[in-house]
């Protein structure tokens, strides 16, 4: 028996939630008194997975998966879980493992528990703590079923050096009739995405207008962040509709979270939960963002941000 973890990768790099899910496999594993194999399509280097705990990685390559597809994912998971006697699979619960996760757990004949953020609790029965309803508390989950698929949550469990010798093997993996395939990608370059930021400027109405989102990406920029909106914003056209973030757009699960001009609508609010710090910049005292914030400024973003960018460029040049 073993412990299968899929470590996603985008452009032949692994993200940084890889590291995540083969950390938090490595202990599920030392758990279970079984080994933890790793899973990797059309990734990187895997003596970087080595080094959180990758006793076994497995490879594939297949140039027609240049890009994301569920079905093709979810086939190749499954395989490789039947090939290395997996009775528990972990995926991150990122928008593309949300998607495939419920169909290996389907194809496995699995229970499937989602944004889990601890290590089980109990291995006899199975059992793993959770987030649930809107991120506003947590569930205990048991997992009755002979195999299980884990969707462990962004940030809830951290990346941990755990290095240890490895060993590669290539799996040729039968793939499934796509139906669909992409004929091309277009990707902004040069800007940290939402599903990887560690740190993530949002702004809502309060800005009055797209012409003064420049203090925003400034802000962003400053920060290492990525830049995103709310809901109204996208749909005014102020911003594209990939930066919309909200129970209607994105989850964010960033480390720190900074809403500017936003008011804190419940969908929004429900998005953005699962950050870890949240800070909130708005004119409007009564906004319902101060209560979901853990640190609050009262005042007009055009006065604040900017001496926030200042401030912050001196302390990176000092």
């Amino acid at each position: 028996m073993s412990v299968l973890v899929f470590a996603d990768s985008s452009e032949g790099k692994f993200k940084k939630s890889a590291f995540e899910v083969v950390s938090y496999g490595k202990k599920v594993a030392e758990q279970l008194g079984s080994k933890v194999v790793t899973l990797s399509i059309n990734g990187g280097d895997a003596s970087e997975l080595y080094a959180y705990g990758a006793e076994k990685v497995i490879e594939v390559k297949e140039d027609s998966l240049s890009t994301f597809n569920a079905k093709a994912y979810a086939s190749i998971i499954q395989q490789t879980a039947d090939a290395q006697n997996s009775n528990v699979v972990i995926i991150d619960s990122s928008i593309d493992g949300l998607f495939v996760a419920p169909m290996v757990a389907v194809a496995l004949e699995a229970g499937y528990a989602s944004n889990v953020v601890a290590l089980p609790s109990s291995t006899e029965p199975f059992t793993v703590k959770r987030k649930a309803f809107s991120n506003k508390a947590f569930s205990n989950t048991v997992i009755s079923t002979d195999k299980k698929v884990i969707g462990l949550a962004k940030n809830s469990f951290g990346a941990h050096e755990n290095s240890v010798s490895g060993s590669t093997e290539s799996f040729s993996a039968t793939l499934p009739e796509l139906g669909v395939s992409s004929t091309s990608v277009e990707r902004a370059s040069g800007k940290v995405t939402i599903a990887d930021a560690d740190i993530v400027v949002s702004a809502g109405r309060g800005l009055k207008g797209p012409e003064n989102w420049g203090m925003i990406e400034e802000l962003a920029e400053v920060l290492g962040a990525a830049t995103a909106c709310s809901k109204p914003v996208s749909d005014l056209g102020w911003r594209p509709h990939g930066e919309h973030v909200g129970q209607t757009g994105k989850p964010v699960a960033s480390n720190l979270y900074i809403a500017i001009g936003i008011s804190g609508a419940i969908q929004h609010l429900a998005g953005i939960n699962a950050s870890k710090v949240k800070v909130v910049i708005n004119t409007d005292a009564d906004a319902p963002f101060f209560k979901a914030a853990d640190y609050g400024i009262v005042g007009d973003a055009f006065e604040v941000v900017p001496q926030l960018v200042e401030k912050l460029k001196a302390f990176k040049q000092s």
